[in-house]
C-alpha cells in the first residue's frame, strides 16, 4: 500500500494546477466558477479531503457569497520591520512566521491593510489569513486564508503589486474536521469591516 503522503501529494499537485488556471483565466468569475467545482470536487472524492469520511458521501458542497467583481484588488506592498511571529494555531501551539511586508489596498471602500507572512520552515511560502466583522457568525470564527503558498493559493501579481482575490477566501481545513492543524489569523490581520465574499461557515454536506 503506498503510503498516505502520496495522497497529500497528488491533493497539492491538483491545488497548485488550479490556481495555475485561475491566474490564467482572463475572467475572474469564470475562475471563481472554476476554483469552486474544483474544490468541491477533491471535498467529496480526494482521500486527503478535509472533510471527515463519513461526511463524504452526503457531501453537497461547499457554501460560498455570490461573486463579486469589487472583491478582486492589487495591493501594494509596503516593506516593513521584519518580526518574527508564533501564531497560534487551532491545537493550542503555535507555527512560526515572519512578517515580510504588509499589503495595502481598498475594499468596500475602506482602506485596508493585512500583514504578509512567510513560513520560518523549509522552503518557506508566503501566507496571508484574515479575519473580519462576519467571522463568527457568516464566516468561520478563526478567520479565512486568502493565500498559502506552500499549499499552491497563489494569485501572482500585476504591474508590481500583489493580487488578492477574497471572492477565493478560504476556511483553514481545521474548520471542517479537527483532526487538522491550523494556523489562525493573528489580530493585525483583522479587518473592521464585513467582507461578504468567498467561502461561508455552514456545516457542509
Amino acid at each position: 500500500m503506498a503510503p498516505p503522503e502520496l495522497d497529500l501529494l497528488d491533493y497539492k499537485r491538483r491545488v497548485h494546477a488550479l490556481y495555475a488556471r485561475v491566474r490564467a483565466e482572463a475572467d475572474p468569475a469564470r475562475g471563481f466558477a472554476a476554483w469552486v467545482a474544483e474544490r468541491d470536487d477533491l471535498f467529496a472524492h480526494h482521500p486527503e479531503s478535509a472533510l471527515p469520511p463519513e461526511r463524504r458521501a452526503g457531501f453537497a458542497g461547499l457554501s460560498y457569497f455570490p461573486h463579486d467583481p469589487a472583491g478582486r484588488v492589487l495591493a501594494e506592498v509596503v516593506p516593513t520591520e521584519r518580526r518574527r511571529y508564533d501564531v497560534d494555531s487551532s491545537d493550542g501551539a503555535t507555527m512560526s512566521f515572519d512578517r515580510i511586508g504588509v499589503a495595502r489596498f481598498e475594499l468596500a471602500g475602506a482602506a485596508c491593510e493585512l500583514e504578509l507572512y512567510w513560513l520560518v520552515a523549509y522552503g518557506g511560502g508566503l501566507f496571508v489569513p484574515f479575519a473580519d466583522a462576519t467571522a463568527g457568525e457568516e464566516t468561520y470564527g478563526a478567520g479565512r486564508y486568502l493565500l498559502d503558498t506552500v499549499k499552491g493559493a497563489d494569485l501572482g501579481a500585476r504591474d508590481g503589486r500583489l493580487v488578492l482575490d477574497f471572492n477565493l477566501a478560504y476556511n483553514p481545513s481545521c474548520s471542517y474536521d479537527p483532526r487538522w492543524v491550523c494556523p489562525l489569523a493573528p489580530p493585525p490581520n483583522r479587518l473592521a469591516i464585513p467582507v461578504r465574499m468567498g467561502e461561508r461557515h455552514v456545516e457542509a454536506g
